[in-house]
């Protein structure tokens, strides 16, 4: 009778319940609704089909069976050794955050997400690091953020550096505020330069991930190729079902009220109203979000792009969703990704407000003509392996040299 009482326990079985009333109601509800239109479900549905199979599947595919082969050869190990006494002064994260940290940004969501949950399975990271790790790492790629969204949405490349800087630098200022968010804990060897002794700790911690591991490449490579099918199949379904939950939503006129609610809110700020369907559609996918954002010109073009900074930022149900799939086998919870990615978008929004006026000016120079290398909106398309191993190693040479200055710094004080 006392378990009855339990408030630990009665608070548990209260959270369980409502969630499963709370799910299992909005399905059945999504149900009726595609019941009562198939039409409207069918054509959503392929449309949600047809991005991932011509966007995501290219896109996305390579970028995981690269992450199980890393994992496999003990690369990452390797990678972790070395950014370790960068990444500890600036994250306080292991080294191999630092590898994800550039393979998230360069190749986008869900990327971070996936590697992360492989090194929180291997016991690599603490649930604390991993999910402040998925936090900083769940970004746009550089190629969707320039090729569909300014290139394809805006029509323009004025708003690319701005909204890179906003998006990108939120994602670093979300790592490095949220170091804060965890127990601080002792570790040797922190602020060891990367000399011959820690390069030959990171080749021995290769060669032991690589015995560890045991699998010939043959196996490796199937078993790599099995589990990012699977994976992407699950992205797939994810994205078919929130493409047609959102055009059904639309349809039915549902989202009608959650559209005045956000016109009343953004005229409070002083925004524009005619800006709520770009964030009501940008809750659920980021894609209709961003294309949102930039269509109505009659906007001045900084709040547009301040609308898309922050859609770009929250990335929508439809990738949260896609997250919690790849982070279901670890210990990570979603409260903290969403209140990390809500923060995410109000610190991109801040930034590209307070920026403008010096990118503003920096635009009216010309700019270096390569549009012509980059698609309206196919943005998978574009030969990644051109530029992308440069991209990686630009952002961690940057890491790199952050946590250099932040580790002579510290020596400087003490």
């Amino acid at each position: 009778m006392s378990d009855l009482y339990n408030k630990p326990a009665f608070s548990t079985r209260w959270y369980t319940l409502s969630s499963v009333v709370g799910i299992g109601g909005a399905s059945l509800f999504i149900g009726f609704l595609a019941i009562a239109d198939p039409q409207v479900a069918l054509q959503a549905s392929l449309r949600g089909v047809s991005v991932w199979w011509e966007v995501l599947f290219p896109a996305l595919f390579p970028f995981f069976v690269l992450s199980e082969l890393l994992l496999g050869f003990g690369i990452v190990h390797l990678a972790g050794t070395l950014l370790d006494p960068f990444m500890r002064p600036l994250f306080r994260l292991p080294g191999v955050g630092g590898f994800i940290v550039a393979l998230g940004f360069a190749s986008g969501y869900p990327v971070g997400a996936r590697l992360t949950s492989r090194l929180m399975e291997q016991k690599l990271v603490t649930r604390n690091e991993g999910e402040r790790l998925v936090a900083m790492t769940t970004t746009s790629d550089p190629i969707f953020l320039i090729g569909a969204v300014c290139i394809g949405f805006f029509g323009s490349l004025q708003p690319a550096p701005i909204l890179a800087v906003g998006h990108y630098g939120g994602a670093l200022l979300i790592g490095i505020v949220s170091r804060f968010w965890s127990p601080i804990q002792s570790h040797t060897g922190d602020e060891k330069p990367v000399n011959y002794s820690r390069l030959r700790a990171a080749l021995s911690a290769m060669h032991q991930a690589r015995i560890a591991d045991g699998r010939p490449f043959g196996l490796l490579l199937q078993q790599s190729l099995q589990s990012s099918l699977t994976l992407m199949m699950i992205v797939g379904g994810l994205v078919v079902f929130f493409s047609a939950t959102l055009e059904l939503l639309v349809q039915s006129g549902l989202l009608a009220m959650l559209r005045d609610m956000t016109s009343r809110g953004l005229h409070i700020f002083g925004l524009s109203p005619n800006l709520s369907p770009s964030f009501v559609k940008g809750i659920f996918e980021v894609t209709l979000g961003a294309k949102a954002a930039a269509a109505d010109t009659a906007i001045p073009l900084v709040h547009r792009v301040a609308a898309a900074g922050f859609v770009l930022s929250w990335a929508g149900l439809s990738v949260h969703a896609q997250v919690a799939g790849l982070m279901s086998r670890t210990d990570w919870r979603y409260l903290s990704f969403a209140r990390a990615r809500l923060m995410h978008g109000l610190i991109a929004m801040l930034l590209i407000y307070l920026l403008w006026p010096l990118f503003n000016q920096a635009s009216m120079m010309s700019l270096p003509v390569f549009t012509s290398y980059i698609p309206v909106c196919n943005h998978a398309s574009i030969p990644l392996t051109a530029w992308l191993p440069l991209l990686s190693l630009t952002i961690l040479a940057l890491i790199v040299a952050a946590g250099t200055v932040v580790i002579g710094i510290g020596k400087w004080f003490r």
